[in-house]
């Protein structure tokens, strides 16, 4: 049996997305850290320049907020009128999408992507609408802040204080061809508010002492970042399986810590967690389920873990199998892991011998390109001899 060939759910779910992407219209996210960066400007040159190249382009949608020099990017380019829409003896202005459809371009323009339609509308949300153009084979380009997201919300509002009320969900990163990131120092948007390109004379004041102080800037800027990498990383995960490459493609250190009840978990998940920071690194806590009962007492440990690791940024995968070292490695390979973090065995070698090898030996001699650290553990706190391997190294 070949041991590093690709998961095939994997493979075909990599290639059903593939499939899938290539039915529909093409999504490219201009996305931001914050108002002001120039989501909407870059958007505008950059189908200023689609059009000169020969493309099909309209705008469906554009919000300038009365800034003069994206109001002048729209010069050249056709409009959709927007849908007219009467609520609450009020006129609102929403993304015509029957009227786009229609015309059927190469590509539509639609800001805002987070925006909330009003009542009355076909849709409740405006990426609703998007969706539907995407699914008509037009392309769209659209902007968004990366606070609209609903896995950044809850961070947001501890950051800034800030409840996000207008949020999108993350699968929408499925459906994009392309992130391209909007990035402006805070200090740099910081001035350009000052000079009043992003709100006006009353508002800005009360901005810069709140919502746009330094500290909350730079979170949301590293959070940009950091969704824009993940983004690239599925990306070039799918790619893997379907051109068949077997993991690790070292494009950059992702690390994996295998994790279960037992106290000593604690420490390998603090440990992965450092070496992730100061390799400026994804990395994952694995648990393997296998068909060895563990105690209610040992459940209540394995949540804490899963939860500790949560909270440090981890990304969860369980996994199911007996063989436990070949359930690891494949999951590694699959996850573009360069590093699998284990505990050292507590056991003696006579122990190891009767038990057909030690777990650590096994994962190293099946791990091939991938790294293993293991870690030395206090020998008080060992786990109790019932738990499955992976969870008494």
């Amino acid at each position: 049996m070949d041991e590093n060939r690709p998961d095939p759910d994997a493979l075909l779910s990599a290639i059903q997305k593939q499939e899938s992407l290539q039915r529909r219209g093409k999504l490219k996210i201009f996305l931001g850290m914050s108002a002001g960066v120039g989501k909407t400007y870059t958007m505008l040159e950059s189908a200023h320049e689609f059009q000169s190249d020969g493309g099909d382009v309209v705008v469906g949608y554009v919000e300038t907020h009365k800034r003069p020099e994206t109001d002048a990017l729209l010069e050249g380019l056709e409009v959709i009128p927007p849908l007219q829409v009467e609520y609450r003896e009020s006129r609102f202005q929403e993304v015509d999408t029957d009227a786009i459809i229609a015309r059927k371009p190469q590509l539509v323009l639609i800001d805002e992507l987070a925006h909330t339609n009003t009542q009355g509308c076909r849709h409740k949300k405006r990426y609703q609408d998007v969706l539907d153009i995407l699914e008509a084979g037009i392309d769209v380009w659209t902007t968004v802040n990366v606070q609209h997201f609903e896995s950044r919300a809850d961070s947001v509002r501890q950051i800034t204080g800030i409840t996000v009320h207008e949020t999108i969900p993350d699968s929408l990163l499925d459906f994009a061809n392309e992130i391209e990131l909007i990035d402006l120092s805070p200090q740099d948007l910081r001035k350009r508010l000052s000079e009043g390109k992003v709100y006006t004379a009353e508002r800005v004041e009360t901005a810069l002492n709140n919502f746009f102080r330094v500290g909350n800037l730079t979170a949301l800027r590293e959070m940009a970042l950091r969704l824009t990498a993940e983004h690239v990383d599925h990306k070039l995960q799918d790619y893997m399986q379907i051109k068949r490459i077997a993991g690790p493609w070292k494009s950059g250190e992702r690390l994996m810590v295998a994790v279960g009840p037992s106290p000593f978990s604690e420490r390998l998940i603090r440990w992965t967690r450092r070496i992730a920071y100061n390799l400026e690194a994804e990395w994952l806590a694995v648990f393997i389920e296998t068909s060895n009962p563990i105690t209610q007492e040992a459940k209540k440990r394995l949540a804490r873990n899963i939860t500790l690791a949560r909270s440090l940024g981890a990304e969860i995968v369980m996994g199911h199998g007996d063989n436990i070292p070949q359930t690891l490695i494949k999951i590694a390979q699959q996850h573009n892991v360069s590093q699998i973090v284990i505990g050292k065995p507590q056991h003696t070698p006579l122990q190891a011998l009767i038990r057909g090898g030690s777990l650590v030996n096994k994962i190293i001699r099946m791990s091939g390109d991938i790294d293993i650290l293991v870690v030395t553990g206090d020998k008080g706190a060992s786990p109790p001899s019932q738990h499955p391997p992976l969870l008494n190294p």
